[in-house]
């Protein structure tokens, strides 16, 4: 019982804190390190490729069309995998603990 307690205080916690997303300007993407916490407005991390740049931010869920790919989730516009891939992970884990 106390896990689901500290799972719900984990979840909340990052809710509250707002969504973050990797911000840059720059010719190659794994270079882009800036991590802005986005305004209430935006809703989604996005990425553009535009000949030689790359530009990372925050964004309004309509903006996403055409070349701009947009992603749901803390620091998910980076090209190393990070963010949430680490909550899932720690999420899986807890479960398993639950029921093993």
């Amino acid at each position: 019982m106390r896990l689901y307690g500290v799972l719900i205080l984990f979840l909340s916690f990052s809710a509250a804190c707002g969504l973050r997303c990797y911000t840059c300007v720059g010719a190659e993407p794994n270079s882009c390190t800036n991590i802005m916490t986005c305004p209430a407005v935006t809703n989604r991390c996005s990425s553009v490729k535009t000949g030689d740049l790359v530009t990372k931010t925050c964004m309004l869920s309509a903006g996403c069309t055409g070349p701009i790919s947009c992603c749901e989730g803390d620091l998910c516009n980076s090209a190393v995998p990070t963010g949430p891939g680490v909550t899932l992970l720690l999420l899986s884990s807890a479960l398993m603990m639950l029921f093993i």
